[in-house]
């Protein structure tokens, strides 16, 4: 099987060759080698034919081991085809190193992202972020917020906001910008730190053993790390005098969460804008973006030509969401909202808003807290 590393492929005349991205759409979406065409891994077999025979195809996933099956199905049905070494991964990592080796070229970068936040996607994402804090009280004067920062574009998007908070807003608050190391590889690792650098984050950085503690767990590992990742970070905010933390969650994981609930969990519930710690006394979850669509992350992402790893996880290569395998249930509602989207944001909206204007009057039954209701329990009187 003949092989190409991301440094010869991008010297490459891109008219003459077909890169191949094999890993989920959702995946490609949020970023892919520049020309790629997108076929999951899936697919291949069945869509081979919409790839030029008279090219030769270099074939990417996440890590470089995914896409090694498509080569051979290529090779098998005559194609000239090759794997590129390392994936995406290893595209991550050249175009972030090209940045960090010129402490010049590094500063006019951040200049140029944080202009872009408050003039070019001023409406799509400045604006919504202060409405969002606003319409939800999300800051007051004296807190301490933990940022929360995975590696990926919402939250290194969100930290970048803070800063610009704190440069034109009013409010007297102070910022942490907290990362948690779980266990990540050395790549993914030095990525998030290369991306702090070109973006002018000051990371406060703590470590845990957290993957190596569900390494061995079969069902719902990814549940389980989230939920323990979550309590690490309270914990260290907590001990750093912080009394929020801030997540990166936007408009989109509120809808999906709306639909997911009303789909796969018969009920109607919604990600909430900001929560109460009830193992943590007086710590508080807030997300500041969440009225910002993903749409307008990712043309912040692109027009910067910024880099972000999806899934910071050890087995990235085995995440649904980064390498291959079978989608989630939330990627099943990513794809449901993109059809919705072709008729217009009108139906997107309503999702959300039914969150905000639920009529008691109308359903059939609710709980909160310990107190549950329904309709037949006052029915009659109501009648009267």
């Amino acid at each position: 099987m003949k092989t190409i590393t991301i440094e010869e492929l991008l010297q490459l005349d891109q008219n003459t060759i077909t890169v191949l991205d094999v890993r989920p759409a959702d995946a490609y979406i949020r970023g892919s080698v520049p020309g790629a065409v997108s076929i999951p891994l899936a697919e291949v077999e069945e869509r081979m034919e919409e790839l030029p025979k008279e090219k030769p195809v270099y074939v990417l996933c996440h890590t470089g081991e995914w896409s090694v099956d498509a080569v051979y199905e290529l090779e098998a049905a005559g194609y000239d085809a090759a794997n590129i070494e390392g994936g995406y991964r290893s595209f991550l990592r050249k175009k972030l190193s090209e940045f960090v080796q010129d402490e010049n070229t590094t500063g006019e970068k951040q200049k140029e992202i944080e202009r872009s936040i408050i003039k070019k996607f001023r409406k799509g994402i400045w604006r919504k972020f202060t409405k969002g804090i606003r319409e939800y009280d999300l800051i007051q004067d004296g807190d301490k917020i933990a940022v929360c920062i995975s590696g990926g574009k919402d939250s290194m998007l969100m930290a970048k906001l803070f800063q610009e908070l704190l440069k034109h807003g009013k409010a007297n608050f102070e910022l942490v910008f907290l990362v948690m190391n779980p266990g990540y590889n050395e790549d993914n690792w030095k990525i998030i730190q290369d991306n702090a650098k070109v973006l002018g984050i000051p990371l406060t950085v703590f470590e845990t053993q957290i993957f190596d503690t569900v390494a061995d767990i079969d069902k719902n590992p990814c549940y389980l790390c989230a939920r323990m990742r979550r309590g690490y970070l309270y914990s260290h905010a907590k001990e750093l005098g912080c009394n929020k933390i801030a997540l990166g969650h936007h408009f989109d994981d509120v809808i999906e969460t709306i639909l997911m609930g009303m789909f796969y969990g018969g009920k109607v519930e919604t990600m909430m804008p900001k929560l109460h710690s009830q193992n943590f006394e007086g710590m508080e979850l807030i997300r500041p973006m969440y009225l910002i669509k993903e749409d307008d992350i990712i043309a912040w992402r692109d027009y910067n030509q910024l880099n972000f790893i999806q899934c910071a996880c050890r087995f990235t290569e085995n995440c649904v969401s980064c390498g291959g395998g079978r989608g989630s249930k939330r990627d099943e509602m990513k794809e449901l909202i993109r059809e919705f989207r072709k008729q217009g944001d009108i139906i997107e909206k309503n999702i959300f808003r039914s969150v905000h204007n639920v009529n008691l009057r109308t359903i059939i039954g609710y709980h909160k807290d310990d107190i549950e209701y329904n309709f037949l329990d006052d029915y009659n009187e109501r009648g009267k």
